[in-house]
């Protein structure tokens, strides 16, 4: 079989200025790959790389041709595992590039059985859940508005960024507008761990479900603190990158968040899931700032998941892509009548 393959970036812009503890975006990079069979079916995936984890746009740009070299000397996309490590150990980093990929070839494998990408995996579609919507950090009134018009769209769980000296005040506004809310909130890293336990023993008075990434990932005695400590569940997020994470975090975490763009890809996010269960961790999906072009193959993860923060396209001004429909945040796997991940690009784009 020739598969024939090709990349193009583009910089998406934002609904609203992003903000969270490292600093503030208006726009977002994403890389889309496409691969096509001989007989005109075309796969799609996007990269959205994270300086956080090491990568760039750029860098993308730089490894997609080795990589898509060794989809083509492979030929068969159904080959997915050979294909995966093939492609670990030509780049044996830039994640979210590799994950690019994969998500293209799952596309192109479902699309050539004609089937949704969570009919391949045997999972029911009706076991799915909401994703939350992320509050990004900003002055408090302006999250408070925020708030106020996801609310107004119908998303019942949100996600809330803190990292400031006023993150207690910013909860409080948040509650005055979305008192029945299911709310997750998300430190980036921000906290020192005497100073987290303070902050969750007081978060605990807003019915927070959760708390994401206490401390820094590289303090990982830190995070053990705070779990041993803290009045509600801890996230793993920055501290649990892939699969090898999971028992370094096992008995310092409840929760650990996956991110394709962090794991290297779908296949390494199924073990990852199951590496957790083993582990007795609840499993959260999230996500960067994406395109639907990758946060659509994400959405088919949500029948093995307990929460998701699957927002990433909800948040751009403009999407080239369409994805799972998500109706008040809700990931409507039943309601997906396109083959594939769902995801569909813009017939001038590419």
């Amino acid at each position: 079989m020739t598969l024939e393959t090709a990349f193009e970036r583009r910089s998406l812009p934002l609904e609203y200025p992003f903000g969270i503890a490292r600093g503030t975006t208006t726009e977002t990079d994403a890389v889309f790959v496409r691969i096509a069979d001989g007989d005109g079916t075309v796969g799609i995936g996007a990269a959205a790389p994270s300086a956080r984890y090491g990568e760039t746009a750029a860098t993308v740009e730089a490894v997609l041709p080795d990589l898509l070299s060794v989809v083509e000397e492979v030929g068969d996309p159904h080959r997915l595992e050979r294909i995966e490590w093939r492609m670990h150990e030509t780049v044996r980093r830039n994640p979210s590039a590799r994950a690019a990929v994969g998500i293209a070839l799952h596309d192109l494998v479902a699309k050539r059985f004609d089937v949704p990408l969570y009919r391949c995996w045997g999972l029911d579609p009706d076991e799915t859940l909401e994703t939350s919507y992320t509050i990004g950090l900003d002055e408090t009134e302006t999250m408070r508005a925020k708030t106020e018009t996801a609310s107004e769209r119908g998303f019942g769980t949100l996600k809330v960024k803190l990292g400031t000296d006023r993150d207690l005040e910013i909860v409080r506004a948040i509650r005055s507008v979305a008192p029945d809310a299911r709310l997750f909130v998300d430190a980036n890293e921000a906290w020192r761990p005497r100073e987290a336990v303070r902050k969750i023993d007081r978060l605990a008075a807003f019915d927070v479900t959760f708390v994401e990434q206490p401390v820094p990932a590289d303090d990982p005695e830190g995070l053990a603190f705070v779990h041993e400590r803290a009045a509600l569940p801890i996230a793993a997020d920055e501290s649990c990158r892939t699969l090898a994470d999971v028992p370094r975090v096992a008995d310092r975490c409840d929760i650990v968040n996956l991110k394709l763009m962090k794991c290297g890809g779908l296949r390494e996010a199924r073990r990852l899931i199951s590496a957790a269960r083993a582990h007795g961790l609840a499993v959260l999906c999230g996500c960067m700032t994406e395109s639907n072009a990758s946060i659509a193959a994400a959405c088919h993860l949500a029948p093995l998941l307990d929460y998701a923060d699957l927002d990433g396209s909800l948040l751009l001004a403009d999407d080239p892509a369409d994805g799972v429909p998500m109706p008040g945040g809700r990931i409507a796997l039943s309601d997906l009548e396109r083959p594939g991940t769902g995801a569909v690009l813009e017939p001038e784009f590419g």
